[in-house]
């Protein structure tokens, strides 16, 4: 039996007059990987930044519809926004490891928390570094620069980053679009392990990741949600021509 985590109803976003989101409805599973493809200015990332209400933090932008998230209306104002971003921790495409050690990029969200107790702080790094797939390659130079590691690794790195607060989603935003194959696969073994404790929606503009990972996938296209289904139907016998057309390459 599937749980829902995320409820999205009639749910249109708007910058200005420009609408980026149009009526979307759908549901995100706990414990799934949800992939969403589609081209370019589909309102992918918009939709991720909705969830967490960054686009409150672009002049111009409102909503309409709702989003529930366990069953609370995220856009009711008395919603503890700081709360939100720590449940819906979000990963860029382009990683930014702060220009300190190691060990403190990864505390640093757990410190502003108010937690410096030594042995805590030592162990959440222990166990955020584990669960993004990279304690092992790092581990005995923790108070070395972050800013030393490959591309692959800070970006793995912003992954524990967002693990240390404990959010109960990861969102993530083309985290490999940018990473050679081996970085990439590292991510994406470290992604089917996290869904065993923790809901992921992966924007990807690699369909073929979509494929390898997602256990549903989503279609987005000029700010519309075509499709969403299990990923084995939306790439072998998907209902609208249009996603059909985007996987064969011929727009995109």
């Amino acid at each position: 039996m599937k749980t829902t985590g995320i409820t999205v109803r009639n749910f249109s976003h708007y910058y200005g007059q420009h609408q980026s989101l149009k009526n979307l409805n759908l549901d995100v599973y706990r414990n799934e990987i949800l992939g969403i493809i589609g081209p370019a200015k589909s309102g992918k990332s918009t939709f991720l930044t909705c969830l967490n209400r960054l686009n409150d933090l672009i002049p111009g932008s409102r909503v309409e519809g709702k989003i529930l998230i366990d069953n609370q209306d995220i856009y009711q104002p008395d919603v503890d926004v700081v709360a939100l971003r720590r449940k819906l921790g979000l990963v860029f495409a382009t990683p930014v490891p702060l220009p300190t050690t190691i060990y403190e990029n990864v505390v640093y969200g757990v410190r502003l928390l108010g937690k410096n107790n030594h042995q805590e702080l030592d162990d959440i790094v222990e166990d955020s570094l584990e669960k993004a797939g990279l304690w092992n390659e790092v581990k005995d130079r923790l108070k070395t620069s972050a800013l030393k590691l490959s591309g692959g690794q800070q970006q793995r790195l912003c992954l524990a980053r967002v693990l240390a607060l404990k959010p109960e989603y990861i969102m993530l935003d083309e985290p490999t679009s940018g990473l050679d194959p081996i970085s990439t696969m590292k991510i994406e073994d470290s992604l089917r392990i996290l869904k065993n404790d923790f809901t992921i929606i992966l924007v990807t503009n690699n369909t073929k990741q979509a494929a390898r990972i997602a256990d549903r996938t989503a279609f987005f296209l000029m700010g519309e949600l075509i499709e969403i289904d299990e990923t084995a139907i939306i790439f072998t016998r998907p209902s609208d021509e249009r996603t059909e057309a985007y996987l064969q390459g011929k727009f995109g």
